[in-house]
């Protein structure tokens, strides 16, 4: 056994200093303690042997210059390597102006975090000798100023031509949208599929096709581990939202295996939030109510009687923040037997979201 590297996830930190917090906005998560959390992470992470740290996108709470500054100047305090790629949050408009950052701006910002070429949004290097990273973006913006989520045909062309140079090595994929399906049919329903990559099924097909096997995602804000034909994507939770997650993976060569070893951490107090966890829980619950009610109304519950559509949106408060702690079972006998036939599939089928082992083929 050869441990090959050690290292962290934090994913949608949302960092936010306490002016640019608009407590107007309607918001699941706690941007108020993105700061405290973060700091705290990194104090447990600088105790560790690392070997870099990584960050899947949404560093930010809305793409402000000021909490990229902030968050450029502790990421070069660290005693270990850091590498990013944008969220959907940090590039919230296509030219940046003088309070949030542009299309432009984020690789010559980031430049100490993987962007070699600050000219270009994706990138990839050699992590410690024998593990390869790509990062990748999936931000883009149509004509008329729309987000998506997708790849850019420039990205397309550079992947398809790099990935078969770094067959001789075990590759993991950092990308801040979904590949895989963390929820049943996410790709295919109204709520879940602005969190997929709008061409994933093409970036399955060329990843699998070069032998990749790995992928780290972020913002659903659950903590998910999903596997299909031979890829495996973890995807890791936000730091400012419930349980406030966060993973520490070793990789190990084992003969002709390489195993995957995750552990998950959790934020469990701060200065302040003392019982941070039962007060995230109780702000997702308490906010949870129309989120609830367009899930119900949609398929495959697909309810429209507003008194039954109003009883199941409240009695499914709390099952947003639990499906977000991972490896989650759903019981609730007060709803019929055909709501809760639908609610089943989106139990756990094994405990992999928070502590696992895998195994990967070594190159």
């Amino acid at each position: 056994m050869n441990r090959l590297c050690r290292f962290a996830i934090a994913s949608d930190l949302h960092i936010a200093l306490p002016h640019t917090i608009n407590q107007n906005k309607p918001r699941f998560h706690l941007v108020e303690v993105s700061i405290p959390a973060f700091e705290q992470v990194l104090a447990h992470l600088e105790q560790l042997d690392l070997d870099f740290l990584l960050l899947p996108g949404d560093l930010t709470q809305d793409g402000e210059r000021d909490n990229h500054r902030w968050l450029i100047d502790r990421l070069k305090k660290l005693p270990f390597p850091t590498y990013v790629v944008p969220g959907n949050h940090d590039l919230i408009r296509p030219v940046g102006d003088d309070l949030a950052i542009g299309m432009g701006d984020f690789a010559t910002l980031y430049q100490p975090f993987g962007y070699g070429n600050p000219q270009q949004l994706y990138y990839s290097c050699e992590l410690v000798p024998g593990v390869q990273l790509i990062a990748l973006n999936s931000n883009q913006f149509d004509p008329q100023g729309q987000q998506l989520g997708c790849l850019d045909p420039e990205q397309w062309q550079w992947l398809e031509t790099s990935l078969p140079e770094w067959g001789d090595r075990f590759i993991i994929v950092m990308i801040h949208h979904n590949v895989l399906e963390h929820l049943p049919h996410q790709s295919t329903h109204p709520l879940g599929r602005r969190y997929m990559l709008d061409d994933a099924a093409r970036l399955r097909s060329l990843l699998r096709a070069n032998g990749v096997q790995l992928l780290l995602t972020g913002h659903l804000h659950i903590q998910d581990v999903s596997q299909d034909q031979g890829l495996t994507e973890i995807l890791t939770g936000s730091l400012v939202g419930y349980p406030h997650p966060y993973r520490i993976i070793e990789l190990v060569q084992a003969g002709e295996q390489v195993h995957l070893n995750v552990k998950t951490y959790r934020v469990e107090s701060l200065p302040g939030w003392e019982h941070l966890p039962e007060l995230s829980r109780d702000w997702v619950a308490e906010r949870s109510f129309p989120f609830m009610s367009r899930l119900v109304m949609g398929p495959p519950f697909n309810l429209q009687d507003p008194a039954e559509i109003e009883a199941t949106a409240k009695a499914l408060r709390y099952f947003w923040p639990d499906l977000a702690g991972g490896d989650g079972t759903f019981h609730f006998p007060q709803l019929s037997p055909e709501i809760q036939t639908h609610l089943g599939t989106f139990n756990a089928t094994a405990a992999i979201d928070n502590q696992a082992i895998f195994r990967f083929t070594a190159h």
